[in-house]
């Protein structure tokens, strides 16, 4: 009998990928996507430790899942995300043509909504919030670490 897992479960999943980025002092971003209930890629952020302002969680997994399946399309696929992508992110999703994208916390200043809110490909469908309580304040704990 198949499982059918909740956008819950995935976000915890990512939160696990976002944890690893904190502790590499990475901005504590995690990703995976997810295809017919299975993740096929999982990433966090890797922008400092591979000095690549392009290593966004959700660009290391676009990667990594497009390798998976031996296609740069994702139409089928699912996109969970800690944080609402950037401007270049949602750019990169829209290219890849992913079914959909569920983000935790909202990023009021560098995310697509407030730059670019036409920037996902039309198809992709969107879900806000999921754990958006516990996305957040990982990100604020780090932040606050750096001060």
């Amino acid at each position: 009998m198949l499982t059918v897992f909740s956008d819950e479960h995935f976000m915890k999943e990512a939160l696990k990928e976002a944890q690893l980025a904190f502790e590499k002092d990475e901005i504590p971003v995690g990703a995976v996507i997810v295809l017919n209930n299975k993740i096929i890629a999982r990433a966090h952020n890797l922008t400092e430790t591979l000095n690549d302002v392009t290593a966004h969680a959700e660009m290391q997994a676009f990667t990594s899942a497009a390798n998976t399946l031996g296609s740069k399309y994702l139409p089928e696929c699912t996109l969970y995300v800690t944080l609402e992508p950037c401007n270049m992110c949602a750019g990169a999703a829209y290219w890849t043509q992913i079914g959909n994208i569920v983000f935790g916390t909202k990023d009021p200043k560098r995310g697509y909504q407030s730059q670019n809110p036409k920037a996902l490909h039309p198809k992709t469908k969107i879900k806000k919030g999921i754990l958006a309580e516990e996305c957040g304040q990982l990100i604020k704990n780090f932040f606050e670490k750096k001060r």
